[in-house]
């Protein structure tokens, strides 16, 4: 069986509905974007939120797909930092219940980081992410022998150090290993565009973007136009087109785009649609199916997400989703 690891920040989602726009204009936190904030920015936050219901899950995007997948029954682990605390503690707990295996250095004198996801009555949600111990992920990366998998799945929020980055996916491929990867959030590809292009150019076999994400990188307006131009760089190429559905290209299959359209439903809270949509799309990939079929599958377990709050999908309802 094809073996998955997954890498990315290790954090945990703090879910918040908002009443309206305001904190985000008050904060200058792009709406539908992802910002970095420090301590001092956490701290203000967290001031701000002050009565407000919260939930609480595991996050990440990177592990979100890896979760999503290890339910669906595929043999997976996850590489990561979290901080010497009980938000760590939580993440742990959570990732070996999914029977993942979990190389997570835990890091004292740090905070597990935090992924503070507004989600406002459009049910669109802005990330203010403090990253706390989560860039520390290469203490874990030295202790695991890639070999043992078969496929890396990397999200693009790592950005942050390029450097450490360009390492990682230079040591997958020389172990072998497939490379899938999720372009993150529209305002960290368009800064970080070069970057960016030379990776998918140069290591990446499978590439996941939304339509926003799409323009960004490829300039194109046209979500068909924007694929085309991705699929020049990788193997597979794919852009998620919101409530439209998905399109996908692929070498083996020439010029010829597929599409598969989203289901329906109502949503509750947007967050982790793309991870999980990741996830069924892979599940599908790694054991044979067409591309269509995969596009399907990765619309079916993104359509499960939105109707929760977080990532927290019951996991009889998402092997449904695929017919497992």
């Amino acid at each position: 069986m094809t073996k998955i690891i997954g890498i990315g920040n290790a954090l945990v989602d703090i879910l918040v509905h908002l009443a309206d726009e305001k904190l985000l204009l008050e904060l200058g936190l792009p709406k539908g974007g992802m910002s970095h904030i420090d301590r001092k920015g956490l701290m203000r936050l967290r001031q701000r939120l002050v009565g407000l219901p919260m939930e609480r899950a595991t996050g990440g995007s990177a592990a979100n797909t890896i979760h999503a997948l290890a339910v669906l029954g595929n043999q997976t682990g996850v590489i990561g930092a979290v901080g010497d605390d009980e938000t760590g503690r939580f993440f742990i707990e959570q990732t070996q219940a999914r029977g993942i295996e979990a190389h997570l250095a835990v890091i004292e004198g740090e905070q597990t980081g935090t992924a503070n996801t507004l989600v406002t009555p459009d049910h669109e949600r802005t990330f203010a992410t403090h990253l706390g111990a989560a860039p520390q992920l290469g203490l874990a990366l030295q202790e695991v022998d890639l070999r043992q998998y078969d496929l890396l799945h990397i999200e693009g929020y790592l950005l942050q150090d390029h450097v450490q980055l360009g390492e990682i996916l230079k040591a997958a491929k020389a172990a072998g290993l497939k490379v899938s990867y999720d372009l993150a959030s529209w305002n960290i590809v368009r800064e970080h565009h070069a970057f960016i292009y030379e990776l998918i150019r140069d290591y990446v076999d499978i590439a996941f973007a939304n339509e926003e994400e799409a323009v960004a990188f490829c300039g194109q307006e046209d979500p068909e136009l924007a694929l085309r131009q991705l699929a020049t760089l990788t193997d597979i190429a794919v852009v998620k087109v919101g409530k439209r559905g998905a399109l996908g290209m692929s070498r083996k299959t020439g010029d010829e785009v597929f599409f598969a359209p989203a289901l329906q439903r109502k949503a509750v809270d947007t967050t982790a649609a793309g991870d999980f949509f990741a996830a069924g799309f892979l599940h599908g990939l790694i054991h044979g199916e067409s591309l269509e079929t995969c596009l399907s599958y990765g619309n079916r377990t993104a359509a499960e997400v939105i109707q929760v709050m977080g990532t927290q999908v019951d996991p009889d309802r998402l092997r449904e989703a695929i017919n497992l």
